[in-house]
C-alpha cells in the first residue's frame, strides 16, 4: 500500500483566486476579517485505492502526525504500508520516527525540496479551488464542516481523483527550463 502524507495550513480568511468580475469595477468578498485564524489539514492520498483523507487540527505537529499514523494502522491493519512524506521537522521528530517502527509503517521521504513529487499538493490547490477561493469563514468548526462536505464529494469520483493526483516519477527538463523562482 502506497501512502503520500502532506499537511496544508488553510485559513479562514479568502484565498486569492480567479473569478469573473466587471470591468474596471473591484471583485469584493465578505469578510469578518480573522486575521491569521487557521485550521491544519493532514492530506492523505491512498494511491493504491485512488482514496483521501483529510484530516483537521489546531496545528501539524509531532503527535497529531502520530495521531494520524495510527488512523492509518486501524484503517489498514494488515497491509504493509510505504509511506512517502516530506522533510517536515515534525516528521523527523524522535516521537514520529518510533511510531513509525511500533506501527511497522515503513518510511520513503521525498527529496528536499521536491513538490512536484507530492499528489496531495494537487489535493490542496483543488480544495483552494473549491472551498477557500473568494470565501471567507466565520469559524474553524465551519471551514473544517464544508472541508468534510469537499472530501465527500470528490469520492464521488475515483477517476477525477486519481487523474487530478497523479503521481510523477521524473521531472521534464523542458518544463523545468520554464520554471521562475520568484
Amino acid at each position: 500500500m502506497l501512502i503520500f502524507i502532506d499537511e496544508a495550513h488553510i485559513h479562514l480568511d479568502s484565498d486569492e483566486g480567479y473569478g469573473w468580475s466587471v470591468k474596471g469595477e473591484r471583485f469584493w468578498v465578505s469578510s469578518n476579517s480573522p486575521g491569521r485564524a487557521k485550521v491544519s489539514f493532514y492530506g492523505i492520498y491512498v494511491y493504491n485505492y485512488a482514496k483521501v483523507k483529510i484530516f483537521p487540527y489546531l496545528k501539524a505537529d509531532q503527535f497529531n502526525t502520530i495521531d494520524v499514523l495510527k488512523h492509518l494502522r486501524t484503517e489498514f491493519p494488515d497491509q504493509e504500508v510505504t509511506l512517502i512524506w516530506d522533510g517536515a521537522p515534525y516528521h523527523r521528530a524522535q516521537l514520529v520516527n518510533e511510531a513509525l517502527q511500533v506501527l511497522q509503517i515503513n518510511l520513503q521521504p521525498l527529496p528536499s525540496y521536491s513538490p512536484d513529487f507530492m499528489p496531495v499538493e494537487h489535493l490542496w490547490q483543488w480544495l483552494r479551488e473549491d472551498v477557500t477561493y473568494h470565501t471567507c469563514y466565520q469559524s474553524a468548526a465551519e471551514l473544517i464542516e464544508r472541508v468534510h462536505l469537499f472530501e465527500q464529494d470528490i469520492h464521488s469520483n475515483p477517476f477525477e481523483i486519481s487523474d487530478r493526483l497523479w503521481v510523477k516519477n521524473h521531472l521534464d527538463p523542458d518544463e523545468e527550463k520554464l520554471r521562475v523562482s520568484t
